[in-house]
């Protein structure tokens, strides 16, 4: 059975450029999608997150602006979310996560890896285990690949320099509105440290494989990811 661990953000405030406090957290399609997915493929999953902490949610990714305006859409998230609170409610500490013991990383987005795993060194030691690893797969989603600037080899080097990904997009952060006051943006981000980076239209789905890594652009690209890592997973 294919072992996939799923790194959540522990964050539930992204500080602002003017030094106020945004509620965040995971965005709640981009862990519900692939984890249902993943679990009706059998695969056992492992949820962590820095210091154990319990997940939340981003409330915005449960209403139904977010949701394309669809309530009935957003109702169902917040239900699935629901049914696997006790899962939630236990992670593992990202500590204690031995790379080793996993086919596959999955890092889920919402603003809050932008706080928290963007600096964090233990994501960044399971991606530097993981990612050179032919036999693994490191996949993330939207904000999600905000873990990946942790991660540098032991010369320095940035690990993702080269590959092609894909990441929530600037022209998207701009649509939110949230540009202005972020302390830094994502796409802009991986761009100057050497990445690939390619989107598709905005809000629409787009993955981006390249060997090992899967991304995705944003939360409706959470069904192209899962199903192009369970076919690396076999």
């Amino acid at each position: 059975m294919p072992k996939v661990l799923i790194a959540l953000t522990g964050a539930r405030v992204w500080s602002q450029k003017d030094g106020t406090q945004r509620p965040t957290g995971f965005w709640a399609e981009e862990f519900a999608v692939p984890h249902r997915l993943l679990t009706e493929a059998g695969v056992e999953i492992t949820i962590a997150t820095p210091g154990g902490v319990v997940p939340v949610p981003d409330e915005g990714s449960l209403s139904a602006g977010a949701n394309g305006g669809n309530q009935e859409k957003a109702d169902e998230f917040r239900s699935y979310l629901e049914a696997v609170q006790p899962v939630l409610d236990t992670p593992e500490r990202l500590e204690d996560i031995d790379p080793a013991a996993f086919d596959a990383v999955l890092i889920p987005g919402g603003h809050g890896p932008m706080q928290d795993l963007a600096v964090n060194a233990d994501i960044a030691r399971v991606l530097s285990a993981m990612l050179p690893d032919d036999s693994k797969t490191v996949a993330s989603l939207c904000h999600g690949p905000a873990s990946f600037l942790a991660a540098g080899d032991e010369n320095g080097n940035w690990l993702f320099k080269g590959r092609k990904l894909t990441a929530f997009t600037d022209a998207e952060e701009h649509q939110t509105g949230l540009d202005a006051n972020a302390p830094w943006l994502l796409e802009d981000r991986l761009r100057a440290g050497g990445a690939i980076v390619t989107g598709g239209p905005a809000w629409q789905s787009h993955a981006v494989v390249d060997g090992n890594l899967i991304t995705g652009q944003n939360p409706a690209s959470g069904e192209a990811v899962t199903q192009a890592l369970l076919e690396r997973l076999g």
